[in-house]
C-alpha cells in the first residue's frame, strides 16, 4: 500500500480484489463508445433523427468525459480515489439507465452527457487507484491488465452491442452497462481508500474555467460542420472557449492548490506519453466508430454482422496489451515500441483503402488486424509509462490529465472524421442532407444505391490516407520526444533528489 493511503483498508480488501473491481469498472468506459456507435443507425430510425443530434449520442459522451476527467483526477487526490470511483460509477449507471428509457433524442443526448461525466470519474480514479496500490513490476502488470480490459471493451463493444441491437433492440445495449456498473458498485466496498497527504482547498476557479473552456471548444468543433463555421454561435463558442482555457493557465499559475500543476506538463517524458495517446486516438477512434456504419450502409450488413466484422480489428486490442507489457518488463525500449505501434496503425490505415462495398473478411483481415495490434500495444504501455514519470501524490492529477488528452482527442477525432466524410460526400452528391444520411449509414435503396456507395467508399479512402499520414508523422515525433532526458531534466531530478536527501537527514529516527 502506498504512503499516500491515509485510511485503513476495509475487510476483505486486497490488491487482487482491488484490481478485479477497478478493471470491471474500466471495462464499460470504452465499451460505451464502441457499442453506442453500432447502435446509431437503429437509434436514428427509432427516434427519427440523423446528422448532429444523432452523432451527439457518441460525441457528448466523449466531450464530457474529456472535460471532466482532469477535474475528477485531482478531486480524487483530495477527497479519496475510491470515493470518486464510486460516485463516477453511480453517475455512469444513472445516465445509462435514462439512455435506455429515453423517448426522444434530446433526452438521450442529455443522459449520455451524464454517463460521460461518470465515465470520467471511473477512469481517472481507476488509474490513480492502481498507481497507489501497486509498485514496480506489479504496477506494470496492473496497467497492462488495464490496457487489456480496455481492449476487451473495445473488442466486444461493437459485437455485443450489435447482438443486443439485433436481438433485443438498441435500448438493451445501454441496460447492459447498468448491470455491470451495479456489480462494480457492490465490489467497491472492498477497495481501500487513498488520497494525497495534503488536502488543500478545491481550485474552484480552475475547475470552472477548464470545464467550461474545453466544453465550449469541443461544442464548437463538433457543431461547426452542422451549423457552419461562420455561424455566430459557433464563432462565439470557439472564441469564448479558447479565452477561458487561456484564463485557466493563468489561474493555475497563481493558485496554491491548482487542479493542474503546470510543472506536470513540463515533464517532457510524461508529456510525450500524453502526445502518444492523442495520436493513437487519431489512428483508431474514427475507424472504430464509423466503419460499422459503412458496413451497414454501403454493404447492407446487419448490426450484428458489422459488429462481428469489427472483431478483426478489436480482438488484437484484447491480446496485444499484455504482449506490450511483457516486452517492457524484459527491457525492450518503450520509445521504440511506441513508435512501432504508431507505424503499425499508419500502415494498417493505408492498407485499409482496399475497402469497397461487399468486401469480404479475407481482404479486411490484414489491415484491420494490423491497426488493432498497433493500438493494443499502445494501450498496454502508455498509462503505465506515463504514470511512472510522476510522484504518487499526484497520481490522480496525472491520470486525469492523461485521460483528458485521450478523451479530448477522441471527441475531436469523431467530430473531424465525421465532418470530413460529410464534406467529401457533399462535394460528390451535391446535397448536404443526402450526404448526412449516407454518412449515417442510411443509403436509399434503388438504382442509385451503387453510385452512392461508391461515393461513400471514395470519401473513406481519402480519410484513411489522412489518418495514415498523421500516425506516421506522430511515430517520428513521439520517438524524438522520448529520447534521453535533457540536461535540464537530469539536473532538476538531481536537485530534487538532493533536497529529499537533506529533508530525510533532518528527521530523527524513531
Amino acid at each position: 500500500m502506498s504512503a499516500a493511503d491515509t485510511n485503513s483498508p476495509p475487510p476483505g480488501a486486497s490488491p487482487g480484489m482491488t484490481l478485479a473491481v477497478v478493471l470491471l469498472g474500466v471495462l464499460v468506459v470504452p465499451m460505451s463508445i464502441s457499442g453506442a456507435a453500432v447502435a446509431l443507425p437503429d437509434i436514428g430510425k427509432d427516434l427519427d433523427t440523423s446528422g448532429a443530434p444523432l452523432m451527439w449520442v457518441v460525441n457528448v459522451y466523449n466531450l464530457l468525459f474529456a472535460a471532466v476527467t482532469l477535474v475528477a483526477g485531482s478531486l480524487a487526490d483530495l477527497f479519496g480515489r475510491r470515493r470518486v470511483f464510486v460516485l463516477g460509477g453511480g453517475l455512469f449507471a444513472s445516465g445509462s439507465l435514462v439512455s435506455a428509457l429515453a423517448p426522444y433524442i434530446l433526452l438521450l443526448d442529455a443522459a449520455r452527457a451524464v454517463a460521460g461525466v461518470g465515465a470520467a470519474g471511473v477512469l481517472a480514479s481507476a488509474g490513480a487507484i492502481l498507481a497507489t496500490t501497486f509498485d514496480g513490476a506489479a504496477r506494470t502488470r496492473a496497467f497492462a491488465a488495464m490496457g487489456t480490459v480496455v481492449g476487451v471493451g473495445i473488442a466486444f463493444g461493437p459485437t455485443l452491442s450489435g447482438w443486443l441491437v439485433g436481438s433485443l433492440g438498441w435500448r438493451a445495449s445501454f441496460l447492459f452497462y447498468v448491470v455491470v456498473l451495479a456489480l462494480v458498485l457492490l465490489g467497491s466496498v472492498r477497495i481501500a481508500e487513498s488520497r494525497a497527504d495534503r488536502r488543500p482547498q478545491v481550485d474552484v476557479p480552475g475547475v470552472i474555467t477548464f470545464v467550461l473552456g474545453l466544453a465550449l471548444v469541443m461544442v464548437g468543433l463538433v457543431q461547426g460542420p452542422e451549423s457552419g463555421w461562420g455561424h455566430p454561435l459557433i464563432v462565439t463558442s470557439l472564441l469564448l472557449g479558447v479565452a477561458l482555457l487561456g484564463a485557466f493557465t493563468q489561474v493555475e499559475r497563481r493558485s496554491d492548490h491548482p487542479v493542474l500543476d503546470l510543472t506536470l506538463i513540463k515533464n517532457r517524458r510524461y508529456t510525450a506519453w500524453c502526445v502518444s495517446t492523442l495520436i493513437t486516438s487519431v489512428g483508431f477512434v474514427g475507424t472504430l466508430t464509423f466503419l460499422p456504419t459503412y458496413f451497414q450502409g454501403a454493404s447492407g450488413a446487419s448490426a450484428t454482422e458489422a459488429g462481428v466484422t469489427m472483431l478483426l480489428m478489436t480482438v488484437p486490442v484484447l491480446i496485444a496489451p499484455q504482449f506490450g507489457g511483457w516486452l517492457i518488463t524484459r527491457g525492450f525500449p518503450p520509445r521504440v515500441l511506441m513508435a512501432l505501434a504508431l507505424l503499425l496503425i499508419a500502415a494498417g490505415s493505408g492498407w485499409l483503402t482496399v475497402l469497397e462495398p461487399g468486401i469480404g473478411a479475407g481482404r479486411l483481415f490484414g489491415p484491420l488486424v494490423m491497426v488493432g495490434v498497433g493500438m493494443g500495444v499502445s494501450f498496454g504501455i502508455t498509462d503505465g509509462q506515463a504514470m511512472s514519470q510522476v510522484q504518487p501524490e499526484r497520481a490522480g492529477m496525472a491520470a486525469g490529465f492523461l485521460n483528458t488528452v485521450r478523451g479530448g482527442a477522441e471527441a475531436l477525432v469523431l467530430a473531424v472524421f465525421g465532418s470530413l466524410l460529410v464534406s467529401l460526400l457533399h462535394s460528390r452528391v451535391g446535397s448536404l442532407p443526402l450526404a448526412k444520411e449516407i454518412a449515417s449509414g442510411n443509403l436509399p435503396d434503388g438504382p442509385e444505391h451503387a453510385a452512392l456507395a461508391g461515393h461513400f467508399t471514395s470519401a473513406w479512402h481519402i480519410a484513411l490516407w489522412w489518418v495514415a499520414g498523421v500516425c506516421a508523422l506522430g511515430a517520428v515525433l513521439v520517438f524524438a520526444l522520448l529520447a534521453g532526458p535533457s540536461r535540464r531534466e537530469r539536473a532538476g531530478h538531481f536537485s530534487e533528489q538532493r533536497r529529499e536527501d537533506r529533508v530525510e537527514a533532518t528527521v530523527p529516527e524513531p
